[in-house]
């Protein structure tokens, strides 16, 4: 809605030109915008991942939806499953505040769903206030039919790496310079996958867009599962180990880790075995683990230390450059 001219209004005939008049319509003008603001937030802009058929893709999917409490795997948290047509929810930051960071947010729920509002708005809401944007990848979900329980989905990479190459193909565009990535859970998985796998590229390029690269900057992996090897599935075993999948190749970038002792679904083995193994491949990389705090904690503030894990990620981002500088 534009701004309105009250002598404009009055050319046009709809407003007397008596100043009891006008101080009347003035009053019921003011009246209009608080019911009404004029400058109410837009919607996040959202883009597909892919330009037509999802590769890599198969089985009776969707339709997509968002679970009802009674089928949710939390009370606390929107579940989103069905996703068969991967995107990216784009939450920019305040012009002033833009560092020119943006990160690829990856919700969890163990491959089988999305905590779309507690792993990711409000992550890209936290973002925001640092300056970072934020893009919520819905990455496909559920598992797909043969897809055993007990390993990561497959899928899931493909999205992220396409969507970490779209980014960039639109940087100039949203004042991107730089871009990391974040998950949790299994989101964390497919931060850490994403972030190391970006010399193997999981699907056929299909485009310009697959000619830029799917390597993150930065990746951040919150109380991350999968990364310790499962059997049976929800069953971790050799928690000394990384999982046989889990590879660091060289130029691995730098990684932060956060997790709480308590966690029961996820072990906060994953996150040690992973910084001790980044450690040895001298990679940069920083650990925090908690002693309470349990699993699906996302960014939301409690009277828990856990809470406290975006102070310290901030810090670190600081100290590797990747918040240095503000874009006009």
């Amino acid at each position: 809605m534009s701004d309105i001219n009250l002598t404009q209004l009055h050319d046009t005939g709809f407003i007397p030109v008596s100043s009891n008049a006008m101080s009347t319509c003035w009053f019921c003008f003011i009246g209009l915008l608080l019911v009404c603001p004029v400058n109410a937030a837009e919607a996040p802009l959202v883009l597909p991942v892919w330009p037509g058929t999802v590769p890599g893709d198969h089985g009776a999917i969707g339709p997509e939806r968002v679970r009802e409490p009674s089928e949710a795997p939390t009370k606390d948290a929107k579940w989103i499953t069905g996703v068969t047509k991967p995107t990216i929810t784009l939450f920019r930051p305040a012009k002033d505040k833009n560092t020119g960071t943006a990160i690829l947010i990856c919700p969890g729920g163990g491959y089988w769903n999305l905590a779309w509002d507690l792993e990711g708005e409000e992550v890209a809401a936290w973002f925001n206030t640092v300056g970072v944007t934020g893009l919520v990848l819905k990455y496909r979900v559920p598992r797909r039919p043969g897809q055993p329980e007990r390993l990561p989905a497959p899928g899931p990479l493909l999205d992220a790496q396409r969507a970490v190459s779209l980014v960039r193909s639109r940087a100039a565009d949203w004042g991107i310079e730089r871009i990391g990535i974040v998950g949790f859970s299994a989101g964390g998985h497919l931060a850490v996958a994403t972030a190391t796998h970006f010399d193997q590229r999981a699907y056929e390029p299909i485009d310009e867009i697959d000619k830029l690269s799917c390597r993150p900057n930065f990746a951040v992996a919150v109380y991350p599962g999968y990364l310790i090897e499962q059997h049976p599935a929800g069953v971790e075993i050799n928690k000394d180990v990384l999982a046989p999948y889990i590879r660091i190749p060289k130029e691995t970038p730098p990684v932060f880790l956060v997790h709480a002792s308590d966690d029961t679904m996820a072990g906060a083995e994953n996150s040690v075995v992973l910084y001790l193994a980044l450690k040895r491949a001298n990679v940069a990389t920083e650990l925090h683990v908690y002693a309470h705090g349990g699993h699906g904690f996302g960014v939301r503030k409690t009277g828990l230390t856990c809470s406290t894990w975006t102070d310290r990620c901030v810090a670190w981002l600081q100290e590797q450059g990747m918040l240095g500088t503000k874009t006009k």
